[in-house]
């Protein structure tokens, strides 16, 4: 999806001038994570358009693989105009022109699941289901649960314009977010699209994925993982940076590339909160979508200060230091890749696929 990013702050309506670049969530991610130095594949379509054309060549600037974006002769490119405003509050806007988009037209029938859980993780987000029934189709498929898939990566990304409802919202994302390994969601759309309030109640409602992060924005992260050998959770909370905010767009998208970049590179729970949290500051100090990312991060754990084990009580052991979970010392939150695919070609050392 191609963003036009507001030329002042202020409303729509005052605007005068807006700045074309590369938006959408996925694509985000994936631009952020081919940045930090890993093999990431975009599966998506554009229309045959100017638009299509620049998205297309903007997401390869970045490295990321686009052989799996598709061009629709009949349909337009999404695009979207935003204000600068934070999203959660109420001078927030938003104006969507995406139904009848090449993307929204995605299904089962048109990205096969071959092709999609080709990588060692698929990263997914809530705002495809809102789309079509077809993206909604396709995402029911790539987070059912079956033998030899990849780990499956799922940012809930409530857009209220995007729904009718939030009825409608907790119907299809409640069920979607279960049948991943890996959920990414912020404190305030749990609570608007799931009715959802607070960490623990969030884990309650999604007690299937291994890893859950919540995120509370400036107040830091949140994240449960289950203790490999006893199905109990550890749970560790690291704050956020301080920064300067020059625009919300875009973080919570950085925030999972920066967790994913960690865990791919071996980290442990609270090192991946942080350099989660990193990648989001470093975007939140800019106009656009998508920054520099941070610098490569070390393989050896390393202490995060300010990182704090939560008493578990009813959700199992506190972790010891460094996120690894006590009561035995087994590596909680442990990322578990799918498995290596035997060798056809390129793709062969491909880690991330997002749709």
């Amino acid at each position: 999806m191609v963003a036009f990013l507001p030329s002042r702050p202020g409303r729509l309506a005052d605007v005068p001038a807006f700045t074309r670049a590369v938006g959408g969530a996925e694509s985000n991610t994936a631009c952020a994570l081919a940045a930090a130095g890993h093999r990431v594949r975009w599966i998506s379509r554009v229309g045959a358009d100017g638009f299509g054309d620049h998205l297309v060549a903007a997401v390869a600037a970045y490295g990321v693989d686009v052989s799996g974006v598709r061009r629709d002769p009949h349909r337009p490119t999404g695009v979207y105009f935003r204000t600068a405003a934070d999203r959660a509050g109420a001078a927030h806007e938003v104006v969507y022109h995406r139904a009848g988009s090449a993307a929204s037209a995605m299904s089962p029938r048109n990205v096969p699941y071959e092709e999609a859980a080709a990588g060692r993780v698929l990263h997914l987000t809530g705002i495809t289901p809102a789309l079509s029934p077809g993206c909604r189709d396709l995402v029911a498929a790539l987070t059912a649960r079956r033998p030899g898939r990849p780990l499956v990566s799922f940012d809930l990304n409530h857009r209220p314009a995007l729904w009718p409802g939030p009825a409608t919202a907790r119907r299809v994302l409640l069920p979607l977010a279960r049948g991943a390994d890996l959920v990414f969601a912020g404190e305030d759309e749990a609570a608007d699209a799931l009715g959802l309030h607070g960490p623990d109640a969030v884990r309650q409602a999604l007690p299937e994925p291994e890893v859950l992060v919540v995120k509370a924005g400036a107040a830091g992260a949140t994240a449960f993982a289950r203790e490999a050998g006893t199905g109990r959770d550890a749970r560790v909370r690291v704050p956020a940076q301080r920064v300067d905010v020059v625009s919300y767009a875009g973080a919570g998208d950085a925030f999972a590339a920066g967790y994913l970049d960690a865990a791919l590179r071996g980290l442990p729970l609270a090192a991946r909160l942080a350099h989660g949290h990193r990648a989001a500051a470093a975007v939140l100090a800019v106009p656009g979508d998508l920054a520099p990312p941070p610098g490569p991060t070390a393989p050896a754990p390393v202490p995060v200060p300010g990182a704090v084990p939560v008493p578990a009580s009813a959700t199992g052991p506190a972790p010891g230091p460094g996120g690894r979970a006590g009561g035995g010392g087994a590596d909680c939150g442990r990322l578990r890749p799918g498995p290596r695919r035997p060798h056809t070609g390129p793709d062969d050392d491909e880690e991330v696929r997002t749709r």
